[in-house]
C-alpha cells in the first residue's frame, strides 16, 4: 500500500511472485492498494496491478461507499480512469451514503475532462487491435478525391470563393477515423513495414472493452497453453459484464488486528485533507482521509516520573591567573551600547518620578 501510495512501481514489481500477498487487503478505511494508486494518480502502477496480479477486485468499497473508479473521478485522474472502466470497472457503481456515480462525482467536483474522457468511452466501448490486419491507403481517400475533382456550378465556385476570403481557420480536434486515425493504424500493425515490432500482444483477436473483466497475465498462462496464446486465438477476458452487482466488502468487515479501540482507529493525516473533501463531502465522511494507507493513532499516556528532574550545576567562577577567550571589537561596542540604552532607560524613569512627586506636593500645599 506504502508503495502505491508513493508510485515505486520497482517494489510492486517483485512484490507480485510473494504467494503470501492479499491484493484485496483492506486498511482501516477500507482502502486497497488499488483504490490509494488511483486516487494518487500513479497510472503506470494502477496498469500493473490489472495486468500482473491475479483476483484483482475493482469494485471493492471503503468505509464511504467509494471504489476505486469514483476516487479516481472525483481527484481527476483521466488515465487512471480509463485504465480502470477498460479493465471491467463498473461505471454505474454508487457509493452507499451519496447514491452517487462516478460520472456524477465528477460533475459535482469539477473534472470536467474526466467527465469528456467517460463520453468518448463510451461513444467507442470497444477499442480495435491494429495488429493484424494493414491497410496503407486511407479508406475515404477516393471519395474525398472524387468529391474535389467534380466539376461545380457557378454558385458553388462563388460560395467556396467567399468561404475562403471570409473565412476563418481555427485550429480543430482531428477527427474520428481521419487521417491522423490512419496513420496510428498504419504504424501500429503487426505487418507494417514502418516499424519493428519487439513483442507481440496477447490475445489480439481479443480487445479490451467497457464494461468487460479482463484476466491477468498469470490467469491466462495458468489457463491456455502457449501455443493458443501464441496463434492469438484466445479470449482475454472471462466474459462477466461488471453490470452484474458484485461483492462488496465494507470496512467493519476487515478484523483491525493493530488496535481494539475503534474511537481512535482511523487515518494520521486525517488532517490533511483535501479541499475536495471538506466542500463536497459531509462532515460525517470527511473526517477521515482516504488518499494514504492509515494506521491507528498510538495512545498517548502523561505521568509524572517518580525521580525528581536534577537541577542545572551552577557555573563556576573564572579564576584569575587563567587565559580568557577573546572579546570581539563589535560585541563589546554592543554591550556599551546596551548599557548606555539601560541607564539612559532608567534616568528618564526617575525624572518621571521626581516630577510626579513635585505636582503631588504643589497640589498638597495648595489645599
Amino acid at each position: 500500500m506504502v508503495a502505491c501510495c508513493k508510485g515505486f512501481l520497482e517494489i510492486i514489481h517483485g512484490l507480485h511472485k510473494c504467494p503470501f500477498i492479499d491484493i484485496n487487503h483492506q486498511d482501516n478505511e477500507g482502502n486497497t492498494a488499488l483504490m490509494i494508486a488511483s486516487q494518487a494518480g500513479h497510472i503506470s502502477t494502477v496498469m500493473y496491478l490489472l495486468n500482473y496480479y491475479p483476483g484483482i477486485d475493482t469494485e471493492i468499497k471503503d468505509c464511504r461507499g467509494f471504489t476505486a473508479l469514483i476516487k479516481a473521478a472525483m481527484t481527476g485522474r483521466d488515465d487512471v480512469v480509463a485504465a480502470l472502466v477498460m479493465a471491467g470497472a463498473d461505471i454505474n457503481a454508487v457509493d452507499s451514503t451519496k447514491g452517487k456515480c462516478a460520472r456524477d462525482w465528477a460533475l459535482k467536483t469539477g473534472r470536467y475532462e474526466t467527465l469528456y474522457r467517460l463520453r468518448r468511452l463510451n461513444l467507442r466501448p470497444k477499442a480495435e487491435q491494429f495488429c493484424e490486419s494493414y491497410v496503407p491507403e486511407w479508406p475515404e481517400l477516393k471519395e474525398r478525391v472524387a468529391k474535389a475533382t467534380a466539376e461545380k456550378s457557378a454558385r458553388e465556385k462563388i460560395t467556396q470563393q467567399i468561404k475562403n476570403t471570409f473565412g476563418f481557420r481555427l485550429p480543430r480536434d482531428p477527427q474520428d477515423n481521419g487521417v491522423l486515425d490512419h496513420m496510428v493504424r498504419i504504424t501500429t500493425s503487426v505487418h507494417s513495414p514502418l516499424i519493428s515490432t519487439g513483442c507481440r500482444p496477447l490475445c489480439p483477436t481479443s480487445p479490451p472493452q467497457v464494461g468487460k473483466r479482463r484476466l491477468a497475465v498469470p490467469e491466462l498462462v495458468k489457463k491456455h497453453p502457449e501455443k493458443d496464446l501464441e496463434e492469438g486465438s484466445v479470449c482475454h477476458s472471462n466474459g462477466s459484464i461488471s453490470h452484474i452487482i458484485p461483492s462488496i466488502h465494507s470496512a467493519e468487515s476487515v478484523t483491525t488486528t493493530c488496535c481494539a479501540d475503534t474511537e481512535r482507529r482511523g487515518s494520521i493525516l486525517s488532517m490533511a485533507s483535501t479541499k475536495v473533501a471538506t466542500t463536497f463531502i459531509p462532515r460525517s465522511m470527511a473526517r477521515r482521509n482516504s488518499v494514504f494507507p492509515s494506521g491507528c493513532i498510538p495512545q498517548i499516556s502523561v505521568c509524572r516520573p517518580l525521580e525528581a528532574t536534577p537541577k542545572k550545576e551552577k557555573k563556576k567562577k573564572k579564576e584569575k591567573g587563567f587565559l580568557e577567550p577573546p572579546k570581539w571589537k563589535y560585541k563589546e561596542i554592543k554591550d556599551e551600547k546596551k548599557k548606555e540604552k539601560k541607564k539612559a532607560e532608567k534616568e528618564k524613569a526617575e525624572k518621571e518620578k521626581k516630577e510626579k512627586k513635585k505636582e503631588k506636593d504643589k497640589k498638597k500645599t495648595k489645599k
